[in-house]
């Protein structure tokens, strides 16, 4: 097999472009994610039943669905009329904050559920309310158990960012399509997203271990 280095070495500056918008979106996406996941995961607490109906459908929809679904129902129809100057950039950040919210709520919720209630009994009996056992007992031993599961879900929304191509964000798998779509060629230009996608994955994967290593399990 005759392999067109030519192209890879064309399209290499635009590969490169697209992985910054692709860590740019994910990084963005996780980030709101973690704000918006918490809010839910309290509200997926919530004692009474009624206030926690809303929060448990919310969770159901975005965990139950499809991203790409998502990603078409927020792009095309969602922002259209709230937003109708919103680039495809804006609906991959929309989209993927959304997805991750539900996923990072069920893992606030399991975080803060994993501490044992002699913690919470311990902070009341020194005078403090919800809020600020929450905040100052529970959430600060939660957050060292909920480090590799949000690191795993940022590599999850890694990948699954290269939806956004399809509504043409321009992030990594855009330009592997732009290539493929010019010289007609599959192996080059796939071969070489797959490698970029491994290399920020495996960086990623060894980051979460040492962070692990020196804060989780310290």
């Amino acid at each position: 097999m005759n392999i067109r280095w030519d192209i890879i070495e064309e399209y290499m500056p635009f590969f490169l472009k697209g992985t910054l918008l692709t860590i740019g979106i994910s990084l963005a996406g996780i980030l709101i994610g973690v704000l918006l996941g918490l809010f839910v995961a309290l509200g997926r607490m919530a004692p009474n039943k009624l206030l926690r109906f809303p929060f448990l459908a919310y969770i159901n929809c975005f965990r139950g669905t499809p991203v790409l679904v998502q990603l078409f129902i927020v792009h095309y129809a969602l922002l259209p009329s709230i937003y109708p100057d919103a680039t495809a950039m804006v609906s991959a950040i929309v989209t993927l904050s959304l997805n991750s919210s539900a996923y990072v709520a069920e893992i606030f919720r399991a975080g803060i559920q994993s501490i044992a209630n002699g913690q919470t009994e311990a902070a009341r009996s020194l005078g403090m309310n919800k809020v600020q056992t929450m905040r100052y007992v529970i959430l600060p031993q939660a957050v060292r158990r909920m480090v590799p599961p949000l690191g795993n879900e940022f590599i999850t929304l890694i990948k699954e960012s290269s939806l956004a191509s399809v509504i043409a964000a321009k992030e990594l798998m855009y330009w592997g399509d732009a290539a493929v779509g010019q010289y007609y060629v599959v192996w080059e230009p796939y071969i070489t997203v797959a490698v970029i996608y491994l290399i920020i994955v495996l960086g990623l994967t060894y980051l979460l271990q040492v962070v692990e290593k020196r804060w989780v399990q310290a």
